[in-house]
């Protein structure tokens, strides 16, 4: 029996999914720490305007963050499926 290693594309796209799912769960833990501090509701007067503000900064960040956030999960799912495909594809290939 054959021991396989990964080289060539295969372990070029892995190390790049590495970096793109590290980055994905990054954003996705700042999304979570962003969310947590924003608040479902809020009973405002005009001496608390600041706090409206900050609410509504806070609403922009978050929002700001969807569209990376669902790009770097494609490219990491994507990512994942190609280095597998080509893996199994290699794999299929240096048998027959």
């Amino acid at each position: 029996m054959e021991s396989t290693t990964l080289t060539g594309p295969v372990l070029y796209l892995l190390i790049a999914w590495g970096i793109i799912t590290a980055i994905f769960v990054i954003l996705f833990i700042w999304r979570s720490v962003l969310s947590s501090h924003e608040d479902d509701q809020i009973f405002l007067g005009t001496a608390e305007e600041h706090m409206a503000r900050e609410q509504r900064e806070l609403v922009v960040k978050i929002t700001k963050l969807s569209r990376p956030l669902l790009i770097s999960g494609v490219l990491s799912g994507a990512l994942l499926l190609l280095a597998g495909g080509l893996w199994i594809y290699q794999g299929l290939k240096q048998n027959f």
